[in-house]
């Protein structure tokens, strides 16, 4: 029997993705833990596993399409001598299709990762493994109600198995169907927007996945959040200084910006009540400063996150940033990476940007803005001297961090940032 490979569903809350690229051909021969194809969702790209072995029969999603629904059937693997050249293309597995011929077997369903089963009751997905979608199949279990024991509640062989050997409740009776409500009449379909632009006079870029996710999240963040904003300068010579001396020693090369994550980190254990989360039934305060850095990259912004950041040195938070905004920027971030996070920072310095408020990222009740570094006039013991300025940003959601708190932050940053070396203690 053909192998249906699915559309695999790569975080508890992907719907649908681009399959971006087959690396495989028809014909080609695949074995369990070959990697055949990479899934791009709005942030990430991932790459995929074969779960079976066999002959790659026929591709029946081309890659580069978008919108591709979490279980749609992708490609057929055939068993050694099997032909499936001619096999019809199987619907998504979300929709409803007519019971096939009486003469043609069932195909078996594979994934070639941790792909949600069928709908529970309420619309929510079922996770459950590919062996364990198998054998509930074949044994004819429900996995709607079967309970997952395996990590995040998901199905495995083993729940499955005892689900079969359970016995069996009898059915309740059926109760009488209610008469149809009457239905009303559509709702027109709206009209598309028309802009006062002379045809020709613009290029048309559709948004992708990633700028509709940035754009739905910036717009609930402003919408929902209530914002306020401080503002604080710090000198940046002693930094400076230091940094020239550790990035002697250091073989990663220490910037400025893994000072300031580590200086936010710091000043959060300093000021707890500033590593907080809004919720409408408690306020969460954080044990650790997970400190997310924003990555400008192709198409959209991404936020990287240095988990733990206050018990991590100056040279591993560098080869940390180092090493995820490479990868931010190739679309290789698991999602574990950049989902979550207690605070964010956001550094528009490097493009000689004085000072700006930034938009919160929820669920955070704050994020840091970061101005360029510039030699300004001050005062110092009355008179008048030169330094190296930087002018930073707090954005608090009022809910959780008070204007004390935030002022109480960025008075401890400061601090840091002025004497680095006590960041080293």
């Amino acid at each position: 029997m053909a192998i249906e490979i699915l559309m695999p569903a790569l975080s508890p809350t992907m719907t649908e993705g681009k399959l971006a690229k087959w690396l495989v051909k028809e014909g080609d021969t695949i074995k369990s833990g070959d990697v055949i194809a990479e899934i791009e969702t709005d942030k990430a790209t991932m790459e995929v596993e074969a779960v079976d072995e066999g002959t790659l029969a026929k591709i029946l999603v081309p890659e580069g399409t978008d919108n591709v629904a979490v279980n749609t059937v992708i490609a057929l693997v055939a068993a050694e001598g099997e032909d499936v050249s001619a096999a019809p293309a199987p619907k998504a597995a979300p929709a409803a299709a007519p019971a096939p011929a009486a003469a043609a077997p069932a195909p078996t369903v594979t994934a070639p990762v941790a792909v949600p089963g069928p709908a529970a009751a309420g619309g929510a997905r079922v996770f459950a493994s590919p062996l364990a979608r198998r054998i509930a199949k074949n044994s004819g279990v429900d996995l709607a109600a079967v309970t997952g024991s395996g990590p995040h509640g998901r199905i495995v062989k083993a729940d499955v198995e005892a689900a079969a050997k359970a016995p069996k409740a009898a059915p309740a009776p059926v109760a009488a169907a209610p008469a149809p409500a009457p239905v009303a009449a559509p709702a027109p379909a709206p009209k598309p927007a028309v802009f006062p632009f002379p045809e020709g006079s613009f290029t048309s870029i559709p948004n992708d996945g990633m700028r509709k996710t940035v754009a739905k999240r910036l717009t609930e963040a402003k919408s929902t959040i209530p914002h306020f904003y401080l503002t604080i300068d710090c000198e940046l010579d002693a930094l400076l200084e230091l940094r020239t001396q550790l990035n002697a020693k250091s073989p990663a090369k220490i910037s400025v910006n893994d000072f300031i994550v580590r200086a936010s980190a710091l000043a959060l254990k300093k000021v707890p009540a500033a590593n907080a989360t809004w919720t409408d039934e408690a306020i969460l305060r954080h044990r650790h400063a997970d400190v997310a850095v924003a990555v400008a990259i192709d198409g959209g912004l991404i936020t990287p996150i240095v988990f733990n950041a206050e018990g991590k040195g100056l040279a591993a938070i560098a080869a940390e940033t180092k090493d995820l905004a490479e990868r931010a920027r190739g679309r290789k971030l698991k999602p574990a990476e950049y989902q979550g996070g207690t605070f964010s920072i956001s550094n528009l310095g490097m493009f000689g940007i004085k000072e700006f408020a930034a938009v919160i990222n929820p669920p955070h009740g704050a994020i840091l803005a970061i101005g360029a570094g510039e030699k300004r006039p001050v005062v110092k013991a009355g008179a008048l001297a030169v330094a190296t300025v930087m002018t930073v940003t707090l954005s608090c959601d009022h809910r959780v961090v008070d204007g004390a708190v935030g002022a109480e932050f960025l008075a401890a940053f400061k601090g840091l940032i002025e004497d680095p070396i006590t960041m080293m203690l």
